[in-house]
């Protein structure tokens, strides 16, 4: 080992969904290298996000908190950040890129980032040293549906490097990207948070991926991912980094359920909060330092950043709320018992369910949910209209009924009274849009004044538009 501190690599995809790896049960994608690592590893049952969609997943899991805490509950009515937003992530927030550089790690984020697109969001003022990717979904760029939005842009930092590229080889550029930072600090701890853009609508396989593939271009950009994976493997290999380096791997939020993806036997999609839409994959690899095992404690994204620090041995701030828990010996197999027993599934700014130990209970449901295909329903839908109707009294057992098919609320009638204390106190601290609460210990989003797209359109500029509308956008 070159470094006494390890090397961590944070892999988070897209919209990937629970049954969409070989290892947790899809018949269709070939998933070889990750199949591996979660075998020789630590492969996790109950992971959650912290939101079904993207920009609060993903500020969620950069900060520990819920998406409510840290002001990503809702943005000015849209359920995610589009380019040019006046808010995102507040600099004064305490992240994982934070947290590694504190401990005199080199960071770099790779890939989407979402969470906002000013100078003042941006990775390199939330802990990171570098960054190259798209900064929001790889969908935000001018197509049919969307003809009006600027040119989608490649960054370095904060410097756009390309507009509009070609995201077929895009994978392929963030890979070689990992592999420069990761020579470069061959002698040095690291930290790489790589965001793939797979598997979001519209998707862009590589040729080799799509011929290979027995699910189309759904099925070969999963494959691209566990491609990328095992380049990754490789390159540590040959540097001797692989038994020094931590591997995490997961996905922002569940998949749809049209264009080939697959929540495995969970009920619902993106965008919802049956599990389908908020519990993920989640590996844990570190060679020859944690055995394999099968993890079925309830555990979160929110976790990550204390179980972290923990690791490193830096102390959390003490001047504001974080909502992860330490489960740092849970993570790397020091421990079999989850420190976590309680869950809140949130919506944007509704509290929609909540998990204790293996009961779930649902109390509302957003307007268009459930929808057979990936129409999610109307992001800007009058929620006043809906207050009379948005109730809902479902119970599941979790341990007994993973696809949520079985409402026992009128059987368990005392289950339900005890998990209602835990609705009632999670609408009193983090709030509920739909009963009007406004939670307390809520910090601000960031907000900047007079913000602007990073690119412009130009009618003039020869876009190749059609690279850009092989599928619908979602």
């Amino acid at each position: 080992m070159t470094n006494q501190k390890p090397n961590l690599i944070l892999i988070n995809c897209d919209d990937l969904g629970y049954g969409d790896l070989g290892v947790y049960g899809s018949e269709l994608h070939n998933t070889p290298c990750l199949d591996n690592l979660a075998n020789q590893g630590r492969r996790f049952t109950d992971f959650y996000m912290a939101s079904p969609v993207c920009s609060p997943s993903r500020g969620a899991m950069l900060t520990g908190c819920y998406p409510p805490r840290i002001g990503f509950a809702r943005f000015n009515d849209d359920w995610v950040l589009f380019p040019g937003d006046a808010e995102g992530l507040n600099p004064n927030e305490y992240t994982l890129g934070d947290l590694f550089k504190e401990a005199g790690y080199s960071t770099m984020t790779i890939g989407k980032w979402h969470c906002g697109d000013q100078p003042e969001f941006l990775p390199t003022r939330h802990g990171f040293d570098q960054y190259y990717g798209l900064p929001y979904s790889n969908d935000m760029a001018p197509m049919e549906l969307r003809p009006d939005m600027p040119p989608l842009p490649l960054m370095h930092n904060e410097e756009i490097l390309e507009e509009q590229p070609d995201q077929t080889g895009l994978t392929e550029r963030y890979v070689e990207k990992s592999i420069t930072f990761i020579r470069e600090n061959r002698n040095n701890p690291f930290f790489l948070y790589l965001a793939h853009m797979h598997v979001h609508l519209p998707l862009y396989a590589a040729a080799p991926f799509v011929k290979k593939s027995k699910n189309g271009d759904y099925g070969a950009c999963v494959e691209a991912i566990d491609w990328a994976t095992s380049v990754l493997i490789h390159e540590l290999e040959k540097l001797n980094l692989l038994e020094n380096t931590i591997i995490v791997f997961t996905s922002d939020n569940g998949s749809r359920n049209d264009y080939g993806p697959n929540n495995g036997p969970l009920r619902g999609t993106k965008a919802t909060t049956w599990e389908g839409g908020m519990r993920v994959p989640f590996i844990v690899y570190w060679k020859d330092n944690i055995d394999p095992a099968v993890c079925d404690g309830l555990i979160s994204s929110i976790d990550l950043l204390p179980s972290f620090a923990s690791m490193l041995g830096i102390k959390m701030p003490s001047d504001r709320k974080i909502d992860g828990i330490n489960q740092i010996d849970y993570l790397l197999g020091k421990s079999e018992k989850s420190n976590r027993d309680t869950f809140y599934y949130y919506m944007c700014d509704n509290l929609e369910a909540i998990r204790y130990k293996n009961w779930k209970l649902h109390v509302s449901r957003r307007p268009g949910a459930g929808k057979p295909t990936g129409d999610f329903g109307d992001q800007n839908q009058d929620y006043e209209e809906a207050k009379n109707n948005y109730e809902v009294k479902e119970l599941y057992d979790l341990s007994k009924d993973i696809g949520e098919t079985n409402n026992l609320y009128l059987k368990e009638k005392n289950v339900v009274i005890a998990l209602m204390e835990i609705v009632n106190q999670a609408r009193e601290e983090l709030g509920d849009r739909f009963t009007g609460k406004a939670g307390k210990d809520i910090r601000s989003v960031g907000i900047v004044e007079n913000p602007k797209p990073l690119t412009e359109y130009d009618e003039n500029h020869p876009y190749i538009i059609s690279l850009y509308d092989r599928n619908e956008a979602g």
